[in-house]
C-alpha cells in the first residue's frame, strides 16, 4: 500500500493567492483577501493534520468548533494561507495570507479545482448515483474501458484505481481537496476517462465542486441515510443537483422506479431514460438469461444493438450494467467493445462475491445493507437456492435506526435460517441495534438465531448448511474492519467465511 505521501499524487504547480482570487471573484464576487496575496499555493487540504508544505488550508466551520483553531497546526506543518469564512478570518488574524469567502464549504470544491489545475477538463468524467448500485456500476464501467484498451480510473466506495492500479481513499465521493488532488494524478498519469461514485453527501457537502461530468448517471432511490436527510423528498432533491448544468453536461436517468421517472421529467440538463424491467426508455434490454453466475442479455438505444452479459447474479446487476454500458457509449465509446469486456470481467469486491472452499453449498458476501439491497439480495439468491437460504444479518451503529426493523422484517420473511449479528456498533450498544433488527422479524417465516460476535455468527451459519443451501452473509461486503466503540478491529467476512469453511 502507497503512503499517505504517495497517495496525495503529484504537487500542483503553485498558483498566486491574487490570481486565485480573480478567478473566484468571477463567480463570487463577495470573496477577498487579506496579507500577503503573491504566497503561492501548490495543493489544498482542509486536515491540519494532512499538510504538506505549501498547501492551503481550508478552514471549515464545524459543530464543535472552527477549523480556524487549527490554523497554527497547519502552520508548522507546512501550510502558507487559508481560505476561511469571515468567522475563521477573524479568529485568524489579518497578517496570515487569506481567502475570505461566504461560504467555505461550498466554495471549496471550486478552489481546490483551481489550484489543482482544474483536472476534470482533462477527464472524461462519469458520475453515478443512486442508492443501489454506485460501486457495481462503476467498476463494471472501468473494467469494460480498461479491458477495451482504454486508460481509465474509477473512485467509490471500494477505493480507487488508476489504470489498474489501487490507490488508497477515503469515503464513497472524496472530499473536495482529496478528490481535486487524484483527478490531477489521474491527468498527469495519462487517464481518459474516470468513473465515479457520487453520494447525497457528496453533492450536499460539495465535495465535487469544480467538477463538470460529462456523463451522470441516476439508478435509483431507496430508504437510506435519513440520519443526513429530513425525509426521502430532501434526499431525492440531494441526487437531483447531480443534473444541473453546474454539475453534469447530459444525463442518463433509470426510470424503473417514481423517483426515476420524477428526475426525468424535471433534469435540469438533456437526458436520455434507462429501464431494465421492461419500461419504455430510449435504452433497454432484452432476452435476458439469469444464472448462479451472471446474466446475458442484450442492451438496444439509441444506434446500439448489442449482446451483453454480466459476471455477478442478479436482475439487478442487469440494470446494472445496462447503465455502464449506456454511460460509456453516452462518453462516445464503443458500446459492443465495453460491452464484451464487462461480461467477461472479474465482478466487484464484496458485491454478490462466491466464498469457495470446496463446500458443497454457496457461501456469499454481499454488501447490502440498506432495506432494498437486502431484499434484492434475497431475491436474487432465493432463485438460486435449491435448498434453505441462511443469512447473516447486522446493521451499522450511528446511522438511520429507522432502517433496522425493516431490514430485520425483509430477512426473516425472505430467509429460511436468520442470525442477526453485530455489523459496525460504532459508537452505539450492539445489544440495542439487534433488538431493533429482531422486532421487525416477528411474525417472520425464518427461524431467528442471536450472536453478537459476528465470527460466530459465521461460523454458526456455515455449520448449519448442508448439500444446496446458500450462505448469505450480508452488509459489509468488501470492508476489511469492524468498527466497535470507536476503535477498529480487523474484520473481512471473505477471510472470516473462508476460515471457517476450512474448520
Amino acid at each position: 500500500m502507497a503512503s499517505d505521501a504517495e497517495s496525495r499524487g503529484p504537487r500542483a504547480d503553485g498558483l498566486a493567492l491574487a490570481d486565485l482570487l480573480d478567478r473566484l471573484t468571477a463567480e463570487e464576487p463577495a470573496a477577498r483577501g487579506t496579507g500577503d496575496l503573491t504566497t503561492r499555493v501548490s495543493g489544498a487540504t482542509l486536515d491540519s493534520r494532512r499538510v504538506s508544505p505549501g498547501d492551503l488550508y481550508a478552514a471549515l466551520p464545524g459543530s464543535r468548533g472552527h477549523g480556524a483553531a487549527y490554523w497554527p497546526q497547519a502552520r508548522d506543518a507546512g501550510a502558507v494561507a487559508v481560505v476561511t469564512d469571515p468567522a475563521g478570518a477573524a479568529e485568524i488574524g489579518d497578517g496570515t495570507p487569506t481567502l475570505v469567502v461566504p461560504d467555505v464549504r461550498a466554495g471549496l470544491g471550486r478552489v481546490s479545482a483551481l489550484v489543482y489545475g482544474e483536472p476534470a477538463r482533462r477527464l472524461r468524467m462519469i458520475g453515478v448515483t443512486g442508492t443501489q448500485g454506485k460501486t457495481t456500476t462503476t467498476r463494471l464501467l472501468e473494467s469494460g474501458l480498461s479491458g477495451a484498451g482504454l486508460p481509465a480510473a474509477v473512485i467509490g466506495t471500494v477505493g480507487t484505481r488508476i489504470l489498474g492500479e489501487d490507490v488508497p481513499s477515503a469515503l464513497t465521493t472524496p472530499e473536495a481537496p482529496d478528490l481535486q488532488r487524484l483527478l490531477r494524478r489521474m491527468a498527469d498519469a495519462g487517464v481518459e476517462v474516470c468513473a465515479m461514485e457520487v453520494s447525497s453527501h457528496a453533492l450536499v457537502m460539495g465535495r465535487v465542486g469544480g467538477v463538470v461530468f460529462d456523463v451522470a448517471v441516476f439508478l435509483n432511490l431507496g430508504r437510506d441515510h435519513l440520519d443526513f436527510h429530513r425525509d426521502m423528498d430532501d434526499y431525492f432533491e440531494a441526487k437531483a443537483t447531480l443534473f444541473e448544468p453546474d454539475h453534469s453536461a447530459r444525463g442518463l436517468v433509470t426510470v424503473d422506479d417514481s423517483w426515476g421517472e420524477r428526475l426525468a421529467e424535471r433534469a435540469a440538463v438533456p437526458v436520455q431514460t434507462l429501464s431494465a424491467t421492461g419500461r419504455e426508455a430510449d435504452w433497454w434490454v432484452s432476452d435476458v438469461d439469469l444464472s448462479p453466475t451472471g446474466a446475458t442479455f442484450r442492451i438496444r438505444g439509441p444506434g446500439v444493438d448489442v449482446e451483453a452479459g454480466c459476471p455477478i447474479p442478479g436482475g439487478f446487476n442487469v440494470a446494472n450494467t445496462l447503465a455502464a454500458v449506456a454511460a460509456a457509449t453516452t462518453a462516445g465509446y464503443d458500446a459492443q467493445a465495453v460491452a464484451r469486456e464487462i461480461a467477461d470481467g472479474p465482478g466487484v469486491p464484496g458485491r454478490l462475491e462466491r466464498v469457495d472452499e470446496g463446500q458443497d453449498f454457496v457461501v456469499v458476501v454481499d454488501y447490502a445493507h440498506k432495506p432494498d439491497a437486502v431484499a434484492a439480495a434475497l431475491a436474487t439468491l432465493r432463485s438460486l437456492t435449491r435448498g434453505r437460504l441462511i443469512v447473516v444479518l447486522g446493521a451499522g451503529g450511528d446511522r438511520d435506526p429507522g432502517k433496522r426493523p425493516e431490514m430485520g422484517r425483509l430477512a426473516a420473511t425472505g430467509a429460511d435460517v436468520l442470525v442477526v449479528t453485530d455489523d459496525n456498533p460504532r459508537s452505539e450498544d450492539p445489544a440495542t441495534i439487534r433488538r431493533a433488527i429482531l422486532e421487525g422479524t416477528v411474525g417472520g417465516a425464518a427461524e431467528v438465531i442471536e450472536i453478537g460476535d459476528r465470527r460466530a455468527a459465521v461460523a454458526e451459519a456455515v455449520r448449519r448448511a448442508v448439500a444446496g443451501d446458500v450462505v448469505l452473509i450480508a452488509g459489509k461486503g468488501h470492508e476489511s474492519g469492524q468498527e466497535v466503540a470507536g476503535v477498529m478491529h480487523p474484520f473481512d467476512d471473505r477471510v472470516v467465511a473462508r476460515e471457517e469453511l476450512r474448520r
